[in-house]
């Protein structure tokens, strides 16, 4: 863990390509060993079919993938998929550059710093969004937010909301010492009083408030509504869109399922990752889980993310939205 002392440094930069694989392989639990640039998928499963690694964090914004693995939704659609799951953040992105994985699934404000370094990074469209389900964690004894003197945060989607939760209180982010830590670390950090607050979803959201400290609030009422994205490495999809559209109408089949059957999901999220059924049931509901393509108004919203990004001096430059960002390719290839 490394401190970001009292605004956010360049430690919080993102890797580069060159350095991403051995940053991935260090970070992943991944079920195929590391393979320095490969951008192909490993191949056919024992039923002929083309197998594809989706990485992705461990939480229940990820129920769809969970469920369509447990029913064998993937299978159906005649595509193998191993799921490579990772801490969170950046992590699933940095997978697909690396080429140990060939699709990820990571926030808009995730993934569009690692657009920057990697620009034939794609986001195919969007299959969740939420304005309710990172929350604000404030340690006991913490009574508002002007008494908050140092926060943690992991990468990307919880270091914007971060600096927008603080802003939107009128305190300036240059004066509160951010940490930067991964999220299984963050409700610890908490309990022992290294932090005073912090902005995460669930689970880690109510770990902290189990372990002194009480949830204050949620991302929509600071302005905050996250996107999640399907994204591919444009040097593999260009040869696989029919495969990577096979798997993205699987992945907006499972949403409606998810919808319609949040036990079901929480089962096999608990299966899956070992999530408990019950707090995964409770939290289902505040993500709106619905896939679509990518349309005007992400172009907006990513837009506003990358000036935020440019400003706090973590990328050096915007990445090429009209051609990192892929609108009507979910419209063309996974109806």
């Amino acid at each position: 863990m490394r401190s970001a002392g009292t605004s956010t440094s360049s430690s919080l930069s993102t890797l580069s390509t060159r350095s991403a694989l051995t940053a991935v392989c260090a970070a992943l639990a991944l079920t195929t060993a590391c393979t320095a640039g490969s951008t192909d998928s490993t191949g056919v499963s024992a039923a002929g079919l083309p197998t594809v690694r989706v990485a992705l964090g461990i939480d229940a914004s990820y129920a769809p993938f969970y469920l369509a693995v447990e029913r064998g939704m993937f299978e159906k659609e005649g595509v193998n998929v191993e799921l490579v799951k990772t801490e969170g953040g950046p992590a699933a992105s940095q997978a697909v550059t690396a080429g140990t994985a060939q699709i990820a699934a990571n926030a808009d404000s995730t993934a569009l710093p690692l657009m920057v370094d990697d620009p034939g990074l794609r986001a195919l469209g969007v299959f969740q969004s939420s304005d309710r389900y990172l929350k604000v964690v404030l340690r006991d004894g913490i009574t508002s937010p002007q008494k908050i003197r140092t926060m943690a945060s992991i990468g990307g989607l919880g270091l914007y909301a971060t600096h927008q939760y603080l802003r939107k209180n009128g305190i300036d982010p240059k004066s509160v010492k951010i940490l930067q830590s991964s999220a299984p670390e963050i409700p610890s950090l908490l309990e022992r009083g290294s932090i005073d607050a912090y902005v995460l979803y669930e689970p880690w959201a109510a770990r902290g408030a189990a372990a002194g400290g009480h949830i204050a609030g949620r991302s929509g009422d600071f302005g905050v509504t996250y996107v999640q994205w399907l994204l591919a490495e444009d040097s593999w999809l260009k040869d696989n869109e029919e495969v990577a559209g096979k798997v993205f109408k699987v992945v907006a089949a499972a949403d409606k399922l998810v919808g319609s059957d949040p036990e079901a999901a929480a089962e096999a999220s608990q299966k899956q990752v070992k999530l408990p059924v019950d707090q995964t049931v409770k939290v289902l509901p505040e993500i709106t889980f619905t896939a679509r393509g990518i349309a005007a108004p992400d172009v907006i919203a990513s837009r506003k993310i990358v000036d935020f990004l440019l400003a706090q001096k973590l990328v050096k430059k915007s990445p090429d939205l009209d051609s990192s960002l892929l609108k009507g390719w979910y419209e063309q290839h996974a109806r």
